[in-house]
């Protein structure tokens, strides 16, 4: 099986997986103050700096979370309270569905802030938003923009965007988790207020995740209970997962040159795909991840292409795939004006840190022949 499926989930690391078992050997409560306990406490600190390392940031300011859903519902519910509802979210309109159903619920206006046909932040219509921003009635504007999308894998101007909010008196949040360890994330150059990271996105355990949040940025929690986390996120820490999330980051920064490697790669793939079978590849237009690629060709439906790929021992997805195993109309796309019958037929290959140069031409080979098989 050739896996190209790793914005969904990375296959987890051997460094991940021998740090998981060591802090399950120590198997004692992080919040106990015997030996074992000091142990286990030993280990969670170890991997909480181990990802603000990856990140710029100060380990302090890490808070482990059960993922990136998670994060984003702490940021993002978590300072709307702090604020007592005196805000108003800008979400961009290419966001995950766990900013943009958490900002939907979070009680308080959302407006949708747009992007370019090349699924880019419209920094224009944020400028132009932010100068008739009415403090009285809209209160403190807060920003949700992902650091890279992951169905496109289009990188986000979120460094220009977040300069913009602070100007404007407003706060930034930014989704990173298909950001870590494919581009630089760094949290002093990005000038966001928080940032949510996801541990099985870079080889990490499933189940983990952390929130960054800059010092003194209003937010406060949404679970309660022991207190762990600063009394941001209560609740017995997940030990063994966390250990793996800070070594999964750790070995996910010293890799990343062999990662963005890629890039010639994918590019080759996609320039066979266009020359062979006349695909139209999504978001070229602007600097994407290294790894990921989203292209179409009308009237080849993307779950028949995900199936075919599967028979063929190519694992694939759809962009738009949800949690029930679905498929589902891109609302990436349709964000950045693809017609709907080019948008159902898009899918996403996606590549990571255990990926062979020969599984980008054995995945066109494979595309190739079932797009023969289909259209005949």
């Amino acid at each position: 099986m050739i896996y190209a499926d790793y914005n969904a989930t990375a296959p987890v690391r051997p460094e991940a997986k021998a740090a998981m078992m060591a802090a399950l050997e120590v198997g004692a409560n992080p919040s106990s103050v015997h030996g074992p306990g000091r142990a286990a406490r030993k280990l969670l600190e170890t991997a909480r700096t181990q990802v603000s390392v990856a990140i710029g940031a100060r380990a302090q300011d890490i808070v482990f979370t059960s993922g990136g859903t998670e994060a984003n519902a702490l940021a993002l519910n978590g300072v709307v309270a702090q604020l007592e509802g005196k805000c108003t979210l800008l979400v961009s309109a290419i966001e995950h569905e766990a900013v943009i159903k958490n900002a939907g619920y979070a009680g308080v206006p959302m407006e949708t802030a747009y992007v370019t046909a090349d699924g880019v932040l419209d920094l224009n219509w944020l400028r132009d938003r932010l100068e008739r921003w009415d403090q009285a009635q809209d209160g403190t504007p807060i920003l949700a923009l992902m650091m890279a999308n992951n169905e496109t894998g289009v990188i986000q101007p979120v460094s220009e965007a977040a300069t913009m909010l602070r100007e404007a008196g407003g706060l930034t949040h930014c989704d990173a988790v298909q950001g870590l360890g494919k581009t630089m994330v760094n949290v002093n150059l990005l000038g966001v207020d928080y940032l949510a990271l996801s541990a099985h996105k870079v080889g990490g355990p499933q189940g983990v995740g952390a929130l960054w949040v800059r010092s003194g940025a209003p937010l406060k929690p949404v679970l309660f209970g022991g207190g762990q986390e600063r009394s941001l996120r209560s609740g017995t820490e997940n030990l063994s997962g966390i250990a793996g999330f800070g070594a999964a980051a750790e070995a996910a920064i010293r890799d990343m040159a062999k990662l963005q490697a890629l890039a010639p790669l994918r590019d080759k793939m996609e320039a066979r795909l266009v020359a062979e079978a006349g695909v139209t590849v999504f978001g070229t237009g602007a600097e994407r991840l290294p790894q990921t690629s989203n292209f179409a060709v009308p009237g080849f439906r993307a779950e028949t292409q995900v199936m075919a790929m599967d028979l063929a021992g190519v694992a694939v997805s759809s962009g738009s795939a949800c949690s029930s195993g679905k498929v589902k109309r891109s609302l990436v796309l349709g964000a950045m004006g693809v017609p709907d019958d080019l948008s159902d037929s898009a899918i996403r290959v996606s590549f990571g840190w255990d990926s062979k140069p020969e599984d980008f031409d054995n995945v066109a080979d494979a595309w190739i022949e079932a797009m023969r098989r289909a259209k005949p």
